[in-house]
């Protein structure tokens, strides 16, 4: 039995990895301040990564996945803390790409401030940066927009509620901007493939080869919840992020070396119905977003 220390534990991505890895039987071990619910069968180690001194002494670690890095200091402070590790993976984002590069973004292409993403992006890339150069072999992996069960993120449950409260769906423009999906336990796989093969590459981008346009992703949600959509397209210069879930910018990774390992990813369709049912049922654990309230109060009465 593998035992993995998977950061966080508790929230979408990392709690996901956990309950992943504790269904194909390894010893799992969670990283986190113990504010949240913990998982079942997981073993929790109660401490802050940005305050830590001794709580991860006198582990020994098949495997670090590392889901909540994000600056250089957060690797540091793990990486000083922990005894023993053998592979590390570690969780960056498709944010450390700066938006001016020519797309696909390849995970050769040039790293820099990103205007949408702002420090998250920078704070990726000196994540990164600190974990290669004290751990040369460790990997690392660059998703689009993760989504699926447990996701907290006010994306897809966004739709989901206009769908089950009947409502028009105000959409951005003529909805034709795409977006680049990966499912999260795509992600798992990958990270499976990465521990089983020890590939040469170890920077991979990873996201659906196909990308969506708005419009198709917010009539894929309505249907899982068995509707239809009523669009309202939204022309005037309304910040795009006051009323939908995503800014106003359309990006591409390319994926080719995670293909050469992931021949078949989940279908978007299959993806989104798994993620409605959890909705259904855990509706309260999203971050909501006050999106309905602006669109009632700034949009509604104008633009029906």
């Amino acid at each position: 039995m593998k035992n993995v220390l998977v950061t966080g534990g508790t929230v979408f991505v990392s709690r996901y990895v956990a309950e992943y890895y504790v269904r194909k039987g390894f010893h799992v071990f969670v990283l986190n301040r113990n504010n949240r619910q913990q998982s079942d069968k997981v073993t929790l180690i109660e401490a802050d990564r940005h305050q830590l001194s001794d709580e991860l002494k006198n582990y020994n670690f098949d495997v670090i996945l590392d889901m909540t890095a994000y600056s250089g200091d957060d690797v540091e402070r793990l990486l000083d803390a922990v005894d023993d590790f053998g592979d590390y993976i570690l969780l960056s984002s498709s944010a450390v790409y700066p938006e001016y590069c020519s797309q696909p973004f390849r995970e050769s292409t040039q790293l820099g401030d990103n205007k949408f993403w702002g420090a998250y992006g920078i704070g990726k890339i000196g994540a990164e940066q600190v974990l290669l150069k004290r751990k040369p072999d460790a990997y690392i992996i660059r998703p689009s927009y993760l989504y699926g069960p447990m996701n907290n993120v006010y994306r897809e449950a966004f739709v989901f509620e206009c769908a089950l409260n009947d409502r028009k769906f105000y959409l951005p423009k003529n909805g034709k901007m795409k977006l680049q999906f990966f499912y999260i336990d795509d992600l798992c796989r990958v990270m499976d493939i990465i521990l089983e093969q020890k590939p040469d590459e170890h920077v991979f981008n990873v996201g659906n080869r196909e990308a969506v346009s708005v419009r198709d992703w917010v009539s894929q949600c309505y249907e899982a919840a068995g509707k239809k959509p009523e669009f309202v397209s939204v022309y005037n210069d309304e910040e795009q992020r006051k009323y939908f879930s995503f800014y106003d910018y359309e990006y591409c990774l390319d994926v080719s070396i995670q293909e050469k390992y992931l021949p078949e990813e989940k279908k978007l369709k299959d993806g989104i119905k798994e993620s409605f049912v959890w909705y259904l049922n855990h509706a309260h654990m999203v971050n909501r977003k006050p999106y309905i309230e602006y669109i009632d109060a700034n949009l509604k009465a104008t633009m029906q």
